[in-house]
């Protein structure tokens, strides 16, 4: 799909002029003749004249997920009130406290006085809108039923924003305490174990093996610390670069859904985006294999798009929704279960919703109770590094008072 500057003249006799999205100039002119207007004038709009006030600057604000909450729950209000959607928009790119995005909803005022459709229009903005957004928005449209397809995006964008703040909450804590854990470690080697180090070379005499391992760790650090470091910001450097290419993307968001304790949680909280997505697209009237592609990029895991891109596939060549979930091995005997009979009854966005649920309650009790299952690994793992650290300064001062008492 392309954007067309046309000119032309409508049935009253007088010249109009916008932008039509078409696969062709021939595909736009039949739009045009469809809605009364004779073409003039075709011709394709240069990117150069397109307007892109979400580009990326240094200091510009953020465009983030709670101004598309907000965009959104307010659309739904002022459509529900009855007014005008040029009108409604026009208002809320005045109101709106996020110069950013402010620009960016003047661009669709612009767009919708031109005669382009909302969903169009915010489809040239890929960066704010996400596709799921922007094709629940076409389907209102096309149905008469915008309205209907907002209250749904609000309520999809809290409950994601939700989850997401529960997780981040959740992993919170045990990050803090591994990185105040390493801190911990670079401190004592660099500053508390040397002056130790000096006290038991002026005794000379023979050091137990933690104390001369100890001793050997806190001299690598104070002597190779800048090489120690470089290291670190290279291995660093490295990893997200990795990260970003195709293969690394696709380790990485594997890996995410296998690492111990969290791994689980990761999975199912995915697994809850994937079938709450794959509901509001299908309630909206979204094919089914339409729905499955834009479910691969809103999941925003490169591994999970693999598979549901898998399933999109499957059934374009006539399988079921059923076997292909079960070909998938994502879901659990439960959930295919729940799956199969909403396809056996034709609700299967009821079902998914169901899913979504099921999968989102999981997810909310284990991020309660991940707290209270770090902690004793925290726990045994300092513990673990505080006794090799008080062995190695102190079994060494013991032996020294043993042999004075044995004088």
């Amino acid at each position: 799909m392309a954007n067309y500057k046309y000119r032309g003249r409508d049935t009253g006799g007088q010249v109009v002029q916008g932008v039509i999205e078409a696969a062709s100039e021939s595909s736009a002119a039949e739009s045009l003749l469809r809605r009364g207007v004779t073409p003039l004038a075709i011709n394709v709009e240069s990117a150069a004249n397109k307007a892109s006030p979400e580009k990326k600057g240094l200091f510009q604000q953020r465009i983030n997920h709670v101004d598309l909450i907000i965009f959104t729950r307010q659309m739904y209000s002022l459509t529900k009130a009855g007014i005008p959607l040029l009108r409604a928009m026009e208002g809320l790119a005045e109101n709106t406290s996020n110069k950013r995005f402010s620009a960016v909803l003047h661009d669709l005022v612009d767009q919708l006085e031109r005669g382009r459709q909302l969903s169009s229009a915010m489809a040239s903005h890929p960066r704010v809108f996400p596709r799921l957004l922007v094709a629940i928005v076409h389907v209102g449209e096309n149905t008469g039923e915008l309205e209907g397809a907002f209250l749904q995006l609000s309520d999809y964008l809290e409950k994601e924003q939700e989850t997401r703040k529960a997780i981040k909450a959740a992993l919170r804590y045990p990050m803090f305490i591994m990185m105040a854990l390493v801190a911990a470690v670079v401190v004592i080697n660099i500053w508390v174990i040397p002056p130790f180090a000096q006290m038991f070379a002026n005794f000379n005499v023979e050091l137990p093996l933690p104390t001369r391992i100890i001793l050997a760790t806190s001299n690598f650090f104070v002597n190779w610390w800048p090489l120690m470091l470089g290291a670190v910001v290279v291995a660093i450097a490295g990893i997200v670069n990795y990260v970003k290419t195709t293969a690394g993307k696709l380790a990485w968001d594997k890996f995410k859904t296998r690492m111990p304790v969290v791994g689980d949680i990761i999975m199912r909280s995915l697994l809850a985006r994937f079938a709450r997505t794959f509901a509001v697209m299908l309630q909206a009237g979204v094919p089914l294999t339409q729905g499955l592609g834009l479910v691969a990029e809103a999941v925003d895991n490169a591994w999970m798009s693999g598979r549901i891109n898998d399933m999109r596939r499957n059934i374009e060549r006539g399988e079921s929704l059923t076997r292909t979930a079960r070909s998938s091995e994502l879901f659990t005997p439960l959930v295919l279960q729940m799956i199969s009979v909403g396809e056996e009854t034709g609700r299967v966005d009821e079902m998914l919703f169901e899913v979504a649920g099921y999968y989102e309650r999981e997810v909310d009790y284990d991020l309660k109770s991940l707290t209270a299952r770090i902690e004793p690994i925290m726990l045994v793992f300092v513990a673990i590094i505080i006794t090799i650290m008080a062995l190695g300064v102190f079994l060494p001062m013991w032996e020294m008072m043993d042999a004075y008492r044995g004088r």
